[in-house]
């Protein structure tokens, strides 16, 4: 049987250590057949993330500050270059901005400085990656994929700020994916359960998320994180050829419940 991904080419932005949702993703990608290239934040994670992509085989890896978009610019050419001009997708797990006091008590309280960033982190790099990338796709099409969360939907207790900026990362999807329809390129989002990742941890009482979780969902379980990256397979390869624009929840049913 074929590999899904064989002779695809992609890169992935986002990895934080091993039990990230991007390496999980990774890693599946690789074993139906893609070629990979990472980037990481900077020096600090590169430690952790670096022996991660040469055990996987990676093509390279390469630092990211993705709020310096002379930086981005050339790391995007730099991978174009290295892929021979073309690759097929990006993998989006990047998420952030807001101080760990704005993540709790009331969003109304929410400081400039956290909002702005949480935008240019959680969204706008979305938008830059996939203009950036255009270039290099727009021949033989392609998909990216991000990772929202249902708090960007409802309102979900200490999420705040993240919440506002993930609906605007949802709302960027739709345009996006208007946008390069026509190159046969597809841009959707996954909206996983909670998941105890590091991006989660700074979140107040993320224990207690997962409890409630856990038992209002119909599926009366935690998402795993293989689940979520079955998910984007789905999403990057041919299975999913007429589907952009999207997001698509793997959360064992919880968005549906009253």
């Amino acid at each position: 049987m074929a590999e899904l991904m064989s002779g695809k080419k992609g890169i992935i932005m986002g990895v934080a250590n091993k039990k990230s949702i991007a390496w999980e993703t990774a890693e599946r990608l690789k074993a139906e057949g893609a070629e990979l290239t990472f980037t990481y934040q900077n020096e600090k994670i590169g430690e952790k993330v670096i022996p991660l992509f040469k055990e996987i085989g990676a093509k390279s890896y390469h630092k990211l500050d993705i709020t310096d978009d002379q930086e981005f610019e050339e790391v995007f050419e730099k991978i174009g270059e290295e892929f021979g001009g073309q690759f097929d997708f990006i993998v989006h797990a990047i998420a952030g901005g807001p101080s760990k006091e704005d993540l709790k008590g009331k969003y109304m309280d929410t400081n400039r400085s956290s909002f702005l960033r949480s935008m240019e982190i959680s969204v706008y790099s979305y938008v830059k990656a996939l203009q950036l990338a255009y270039p290099f796709m727009k021949e033989k099409g392609g998909a990216a994929v991000t990772l929202t969360y249902y708090g960007g939907e409802k309102v979900i207790p200490n999420y705040n700020v993240m919440g506002v900026a993930k609906a605007a990362l949802e709302s960027s999807v739709q345009y996006l994916a208007a946008d390069l329809g026509q190159d046969n390129i597809r841009v959707n989002a996954l909206s996983p359960g909670p998941i105890l990742t590091r991006a989660a941890s700074g979140i107040s009482d993320f224990r207690g998320l997962m409890k409630n979780f856990k038992e209002k969902s119909p599926m009366r379980r935690l998402v795993e994180q293989e689940e979520v990256a079955a998910s984007a397979l789905y999403l990057l390869s041919g299975l999913s050829s007429m589907v952009t624009g999207e997001v698509l929840h793997v959360d064992g049913g919880y968005h549906i419940q009253g």
